[in-house]
């Protein structure tokens, strides 16, 4: 064994006694370490200054009671999050998730995910996540309002324009970031920009709706075309059918690509015709305005199948875009996908792939987009949010397009830079980590030891 390898499992060891029963964490912080002990190995300034250890340890946690009450009267009562990761080049700066499933473990992996995403941008942004595990499904929109209200009386001493700038994330839309500035500004009496993801007659951006699943399309475009190819005549499976998933299968029908899956957790449909911007209307009515079950596209659509209980990754496809929820693809799943023919794979949603995945894919060539470069495209456009904010002023959709498509293929080119292997065949997930470590570790290190 080398012993690079035994720094790492001791390092791991050390995560693990340190966030004892954290799984979701354990492996964001491995998938990360395993490339960086790499990097860092002849770089002795970044193990004296242990920045590695530090970054695995969030500058704080934040957990809090949140009371509400609902319809019925009956008093309610979650907990709250906010974890803050690193401010090292930025504003701590990530999503709030309302969900059952809502933990610490998930709240600290996907901090420590958005540091390096946020870093990759190129953008003044540091990395943190926060939320609950209220479940606004099922919920009235008072209910929805009380929660939000009482969740923001204790999150606004953690937040601000200069120090923290929450988004939407799963559960968090338009209506709740709503709710969450009214209350902010009700208690502060100050009108900045502590929100992203708002509407766009109160300080919001256009193109943030559409930009993850944008960015997504527009970052495999970049891989494509740094192989010489393209989208077009491409068959795309993707998962999900949230707004990321339809606005990346709509971007990519757009660029010529043969969109055939999309799922819910109910199951996943098929439509061999492909899908095309009628269907996607259709879907968008269907999914985020009534929050509609996925199987009801094949009365609509006869020519389809629904497959319930089913993943779609052993449909044969030329690209698969993973964009429902964390660990959907497992080994099995990929190794299906490759002997289909697959030939890129790229995360739409945070980490769907699991570790024993993302290794298949890159040990058999497969072109793999981590997620914290290949949907960066929403936190990019929150930072430009962050900047209209700041300058009172917004900018046109022709503009925040063009930023839109830079960034990404920025983005591409600096994990491109640092992910060439020896044989030509480029490790995205590893020029990924390396890139989006060296900046935040560099201005670390600008600030000595704090």
């Amino acid at each position: 064994m080398t012993e690079s390898h035994v720094d790492l499992e001791q390092f791991m060891d050390g995560v693990k006694r340190r966030n004892p029963g954290e799984l979701e964490f354990h492996q964001a912080v491995h998938d990360v370490a395993s490339d960086i002990f790499e990097f860092i190995q002849d770089k002795a300034v970044y193990h004296e200054a242990q920045i590695l250890r530090r970054l695995a340890e969030p500058d704080r946690v934040i957990s809090f009671r949140v009371c509400w009450q609902d319809d019925l009267g009956n008093v309610r009562v979650q907990r709250g999050y906010r974890v803050q990761n690193s401010n090292a080049i930025g504003p701590y700066k990530g999503g709030l998730r309302f969900h059952k499933s809502v933990n610490q473990s998930i709240l600290k992996f996907l901090a420590f995910e958005q540091t390096f995403k946020n870093s990759l941008t190129g953008l003044p942004m540091g990395g943190g996540k926060g939320g609950s595990d209220f479940n606004p499904k099922g919920k009235s929109d008072n209910e929805i309002m009380r929660f939000c209200q009482s969740f923001m009386t204790e999150l606004y001493r953690h937040v601000g324009e200069v120090t923290d700038v929450p988004a939407g994330d799963i559960g968090v839309g338009a209506k709740e970031i709503g709710y969450m500035f009214g209350q902010y500004k009700r208690i502060t009496n100050r009108y900045v920009g502590v929100l992203t993801g708002k509407g766009l007659s109160w300080g919001g951006s256009l193109v943030r709706t559409e930009a993850t699943g944008y960015g997504l399309i527009y970052f495999v475009e970049n891989m494509l075309e740094h192989r010489g190819d393209s989208f077009t005549n491409k068959t795309v499976c993707v998962s999900g059918a949230g707004n990321v998933a339809l606005h990346a299968a709509e971007k990519a029908i757009g660029l010529g690509a043969k969109v055939i899956t999309l799922s819910d957790s109910s199951g996943f449909i098929h439509d061999p015709e492909g899908f095309d911007q009628n269907k996607i209307h259709w879907l968008k009515e269907h999914k985020l305005k009534h929050q509609g079950s996925i199987a009801e596209y094949v009365e609509q659509f006869p020519e389809a199948s629904f497959h319930q209980a089913e993943k779609p990754w052993h449909i044969p496809c030329d690209i698969a875009l993973p964009c429902a929820t964390q660990n959907e693809i497992g080994q099995d799943d990929a190794i299906a996908l490759i002997n289909n023919g697959v030939m890129l794979v790229a995360e739409g949603a945070n980490m769907p792939c699991t570790t024993e995945a993302v290794h298949t894919f890159r040990e058999a060539r497969i072109g793999f987009g981590p997620a914290k470069a290949a949907n960066a495209g929403g936190v990019a456009v929150s930072g430009l949010e962050m900047s209209q904010n700041s300058a009172r002023m917004s900018w046109d959709e022709v503009k925040l397009h063009e930023l839109l498509r830079d960034i990404m293929k920025d983005i591409h080119e600096r994990c491109r830079s640092h992910g060439v292997l020896a044989d030509g065949y480029v490790d995205y997930a590893k020029g990924a980590n390396i890139a989006g470590f060296k900046k935040v570790a560099d201005a670390m290190l600008a600030f000595g030891i704090v």
